[in-house]
């Protein structure tokens, strides 16, 4: 059975708090310089359809899916209605940690795309003031009620799919405080986190891309000297044969 484990409700009222909106903005960045770099036809967002990860990118067909208000396509990820090898470029915003069966959905991901095709995908880390605040406080609501899955883990899950990732990284420095002005004073974890590339942002980001093997024929190497001991007879020979036997060649 399908599961869409979060309820649009939940996302909608969090992303307009103190957390989300810091969270968006940074996320909103990264999607915006990613996905104008990849080229296709076919882009898919899927889920957080109420913003447009998708609006930098240059693909002729954008859409986003999703089992909320303001899905183009209503459905839920771990059972996509497309057809194999028909999507170049997906996004997942957030879509793992809070789906029952996150395996079953990178499966999908891996039958809709195309070989070459990316998938850019954002996460909450769990080794993280983030992940601290999910494992010691209330686990009600969004984000906190979903599964936070390691980047690493989930680098495992998409190596085994055959995907091979290009690049990634970390966000969201700041801890998960409810104020604005509070989170406003924490810029400079920011700032330091980017520059020097620390592993403790509260969210990090993947782009990963479908590689399929491809076939090498390989040529045997033949022994030209003892391959001569095979050549048959030359026409030359033939002639002379049926020149001795008295019949005409000509």
């Amino acid at each position: 059975m399908p599961d869409c484990k979060v309820s649009a409700q939940n996302l909608s009222d969090w992303l307009n708090t103190a957390q989300g909106r810091y969270v968006l903005s940074r996320e909103q960045d990264f999607f915006d310089r990613s996905v104008s770099d990849i080229f296709g036809f076919n882009a898919l967002q899927l889920g957080w359809c109420e913003h447009d990860f998708l609006r930098a990118s240059r693909m002729t067909l954008r859409t986003c899916a999703g089992d909320e208000s303001g899905a183009a396509v209503r459905l839920c990820a771990d059972e996509l209605p497309l057809a194999s090898e028909s999507i170049d470029l997906l996004v997942l915003p957030h879509v793992l940690e809070f789906a029952a069966q996150p395996h079953q959905i990178l499966r999908e991901v891996e039958r809709v795309l195309i070989s070459e095709g990316s998938v850019l995908i954002s996460g909450f880390n769990p080794y993280s003031l983030w992940g601290a605040r999910r494992i010691f406080g209330a686990k009600n609501g969004y984000p906190w009620a979903g599964e936070f899955i390691a980047l690493q883990r989930l680098k495992d899950w998409l190596a085994l799919l055959g995907f091979v990732v290009v690049s990634g990284g970390y966000s969201v420095h700041a801890p998960p405080f409810n104020l604005s002005s509070a989170l406003a004073r924490c810029k400079f974890m920011d700032a330091a986190g980017e520059r020097w590339h620390t592993v403790s942002g509260g969210v990090y980001f993947l782009h990963a891309i479908k590689r399929v093997p491809g076939m090498r024929l390989i040529q045997p190497q033949w022994n030209k000297k003892r391959l001569r001991r095979f050549v048959p007879a030359t026409p030359k020979l033939n002639k002379t044969h049926k020149a001795k036997e008295g019949i005409s060649i000509n």
